[in-house]
């Protein structure tokens, strides 16, 4: 799946949890926690792909997130994918082929997703203000990146990195004094992550989702839907359907979270 999709399912997912959690679990938020929230997931959904280095030198390639902010990231991309490849290349099985990348492996596995969540609020609640502020300003940066893939091509990296950080350090203040939402943020970058795994397993490619869990002499078996169901990424049922699926369940959930707030504030009951 393509980074604008993975943004966009990213932010429809924790709408969507936001509004089940208000209406069934009494769990309501304020409106800068859902909007904080649903861009930290939606950032996250394309932290997996932070595995796909591009032309570092030339600041080309890569994928939508390992572009977000310029030579820098994709340099990080260079790294991961270089440590992924060799991951893989360490813990392979007879079974397992050969590979010269690491591209849905290492960070396109459950354990992965878990780690990035709950490191996330360990550094939030280790390090504070400052931990927050950064985790905010990169997903922020990812989300720009992929719910605004055209506009942050024609703004380039310099704009969106300074978008991010503003937009992280006005967040930051906004949050609930009480832990600055540490466990919300945590929760939202383990989410991003695992909707970035359910959107590729729907792929032909598919993803690890069992590793390290050996079977058949596979460490790294690719786990998805069969042929005749799996869609072809940047296909048109991708970008159109899935596209404009994601998009309107986006707007029907917010629309539920914001709808009693309104009505209670021009008194209307229903």
């Amino acid at each position: 799946m393509m980074g604008p999709q993975h943004a966009l399912s990213g932010a429809a997912t924790w709408l969507t949890g936001s509004w089940v959690a208000a209406q069934f679990f009494d769990y309501p938020q304020s409106a800068t926690t859902i909007a904080v929230g649903s861009a930290v997931c939606a950032g996250a959904a394309l932290l997996p792909d932070l595995d796909m280095s591009g032309k570092v030198t030339k600041g080309q390639g890569g994928s939508t997130v390992s572009r977000s902010f310029g030579v820098a990231s994709l340099f990080v991309a260079e790294v991961i994918e270089k440590i992924s490849v060799g991951v893989y290349t360490a813990t392979k099985l007879s079974k397992d082929p050969d590979r010269h990348n690491g591209h849905r492996t290492l960070t396109h596995t459950l354990p992965f997703a878990a780690l990035m969540g709950f490191g996330s609020i360990w550094l939030c609640t280790r390090y504070g203000r400052w931990a927050v502020i950064g985790i905010l300003f990169f997903m922020f940066g990812f989300a720009l990146r992929g719910l605004f893939d055209k506009w942050a091509d024609r703004a380039g990296w310099v704009i969106v990195t300074l978008t991010s950080a503003a937009a992280a350090y006005f967040a930051f203040n906004f949050l609930p004094s009480e832990n600055r939402g540490y466990p919300m943020i945590g929760l939202a970058v383990g989410v991003g992550c695992i909707v970035h795994l359910m959107g590729d397993i729907v792929t032909r490619a598919g993803v690890p989702i069992l590793w390290p869990i050996p079977t058949g002499r596979r460490m790294w078996r690719m786990i998805g839907l069969p042929d005749t169901f799996a869609i072809e990424a940047g296909s048109k049922v991708e970008t159109t359907v899935l596209r404009t699926a994601f998009t309107v369940i986006s707007f029907v959930a917010g629309a539920g979270l914001l709808a009693p707030a309104l009505l209670k504030r021009f008194d209307i009951e229903v």
